[in-house]
């Protein structure tokens, strides 16, 4: 008996975790740690589903609030003794503006700092992103690279922005000294582009090819290569990283872990085609549709519309400066420094991601019918 109450003892958060990420750590969470007393659900929307949470042995508190409310985010802190600040706002499209981008990634992330040394909490897992480091507006391939790999970091847009910046600050947080005189132990993961259940750009993507009967029209050319990785093995490496910073603190404070799997380098289009295939849409051409030349001019005319028509409405197009910069440009990660700091393996195959997907698109296509 006492072994067991010794076991489950911790208490952690999860920021935006009803998020599509944060969702399935919560979830990885209650699977797969055993120490866990209390798991708390920090989030501006709480999703209904939580309900169905309450009922097992770990103690699941929700709690409404907003990353930008640092009074907000401290009462959620107090008491845990680990975060994973998976909350952020992501937006490659221009939905929201630049300032509320930087609001919540950047003074969210400062407050979930300070927070932590306010309350003496002392483990802090931070979700970055690839896009810190690229692709680049200038379009430079980042092949099979690794954590070490040199590459010209350029960013113009909000969000890459603004989270290049949240990562520096939780970097530059490790070896602080919280409430109580303990350093404060930090890392940040960096996935590649995430897919699975919940992926909203997926589910808008497979709307579109439904609209344009069923077809989707190549854009950009099939040698572009992209690292993808399944939301459940994203969701795993956060498990694994916050159990074992509290056991080699001065191994991986500090540091920051490309988050990948086994899942195949492709195109963007080709590789969602491996889901939306099997759900009965085609992609059309084994060349682009459009010349390059002519989707960088729509692209810089939707930029130009978005930024005119912003005091009136919001124009937000799949297709910007940014977003064809991205996918015009290869960028893959092959490392395995998770693997030797900390013992990571993909806990889902690419075959078992692929069929989730897949059956998670089939049923809202069938829940939409």
């Amino acid at each position: 008996m006492a072994d067991s109450a010794q076991a489950q003892k911790l208490v952690y958060l999860v920021t935006g975790g009803c998020g599509f990420l944060g969702e399935h750590v919560v979830r990885m969470l209650l699977q797969q740690e055993p120490r866990l007393r209390e798991l708390r659900i920090f989030d501006l929307h709480l999703g209904p589903w939580l309900e169905e949470l309450k009922t097992g042995p770990v103690q699941v508190t929700a709690i409404q609030g907003d990353v930008t409310q640092a009074h907000e985010v401290a009462a959620a802190v107090a008491g845990a003794h680990v975060v994973i600040h998976t909350a952020g706002l992501v937006d490659v499209f221009g939905r929201a503006s630049p300032e509320t981008i930087h609001e919540v990634n950047v003074q969210g992330t400062k407050n979930v700092i300070e927070a932590c040394v306010q309350t003496g909490t002392q483990f802090l897992v931070y979700t970055s992103s690839m896009e810190v480091v690229g692709p680049n507006i200038k379009g430079h391939p980042f092949y099979r690279g690794n954590e070490d790999t040199p590459y010209e970091a350029v960013h113009r847009h909000p969000y890459p922005s603004s989270k290049a910046r949240a990562e520096q600050l939780v970097l530059e947080a490790n070896g602080r000294k919280v409430r109580g005189g303990l350093p404060l132990v930090t890392c940040a993961l960096r996935p590649t582009g995430i897919y699975g259940e919940g992926h909203q750009i997926m589910r808008d993507i497979y709307y579109q090819g439904l609209r344009l009967g069923g077809r989707l029209f190549r854009a950009i050319p099939a040698s572009v290569e992209h690292g993808r990785v399944y939301v459940g093995n994203v969701a795993w490496m956060h498990v694994l990283v916050a159990r074992e910073l509290q056991q080699r603190p001065a191994l991986m404070g500090g540091q920051v872990y490309f988050c990948y799997d086994k899942s195949p380098y492709k195109s963007y289009e080709d590789f969602n085609m491996e889901f939306l295939g099997p759900c009965g849409l085609r992609l059309v051409g084994t060349r682009p549709l459009l010349p390059y030349w002519l989707l960088m001019f729509l692209a810089a005319l939707n930029a130009l519309l978005q930024w005119l028509l912003r005091p009136l409405l919001l124009y937000a197009p799949l297709l910007n400066p940014y977003t064809l910069a991205m996918a015009n440009t290869t960028f893959t990660v092959s490392t395995n420094k998770a693997q030797r700091h900390f013992g990571y393996e993909p806990l889902f195959s690419w075959e078992e991601s692929r069929t989730r997907t897949i059956r998670w698109m089939q049923a809202m296509d069938s829940s939409a019918q």
